[in-house]
């Protein structure tokens, strides 16, 4: 079964729930398409199916550039960690020149091209490890945005790191984070907090309180 198969046959496309006019391929529980996922895969260990739902950060990020559409018209924007792929429409939405959503995962640019045409936006895909390529990407974007990266000790270092390559009066980097363990403040100044329904099939609780910022600083010694 190819991935677009797979995507189809184990999701369904509904709103997003605290944007509706907005539909992703979503799936009901994630640690029974995870396993799934591996089997069609013949792997173990894989990440698990960021790609299925729609997350806090990404949909509060999603939300904040829907009503701040200034942020990316006319821009060539960054999805970073893409995941549905949900911020990358947005900002499509939002008049972005261009898009360039990204992920590691191949079910995750899959389901990034399916959604782009569930909601009538085109957008780039690219599966590759961004960071890998160090500073050469710093002039490639006016607006690179992130939701959710900061959930993994290694992969917020990483990420951060990699930040430090684009130089913010040229290069606009927003975050959206629900209070992640690994959120790095100190380089951040905050930009606006949203309220946001969440689902318990990938949450805590069913409410989340999410916060925007914008990378401001670099690192000490940087």
């Amino acid at each position: 079964m190819n991935k677009k198969t797979f995507i189809l046959e184990n999701t369904s496309p509904l709103a997003c729930l605290n944007i509706p006019s907005i539909k992703l391929y979503q799936a009901d529980e994630v640690h029974k398409l995870w396993h799934m996922t591996e089997a069609e895969m013949g792997k173990i260990d894989l990440p698990p199916p960021f790609w299925a739902f729609p997350w806090a950060g990404g949909e509060a990020l999603a939300l904040y550039i829907l009503e701040n559409p200034e942020i990316v018209r006319g821009k060539k924007v960054l999805d970073f960690a893409s995941g549905s792929g949900l911020v990358g429409i947005a900002a499509k939405q939002a008049g972005a020149l261009s898009v360039l959503s990204n992920d590691i995962d191949a079910f995750a640019c899959e389901a990034i091209r399916l959604n782009a045409r569930l909601n009538n936006v085109s957008v780039t895909i690219e599966n590759d490890n961004l960071v890998n390529k160090g500073g050469a990407l710093q002039n490639a974007f006016d607006v690179i945005l992130a939701g959710d990266v900061f959930y993994d000790k290694i992969m917020s270092e990483t990420v951060i790191d990699w930040f430090q390559h684009f130089d913010p009066s040229k290069t606009v980097i927003l975050v959206g984070d629900p209070a992640r363990a690994y959120l790095p403040v100190k380089l951040l100044e905050r930009k606006a907090t949203f309220k946001l329904r969440v689902s318990k099939a990938i949450e805590d609780n069913d409410c989340k309180q999410v916060t925007i910022w914008q990378i401001t600083k670099c690192q000490s010694g940087k």
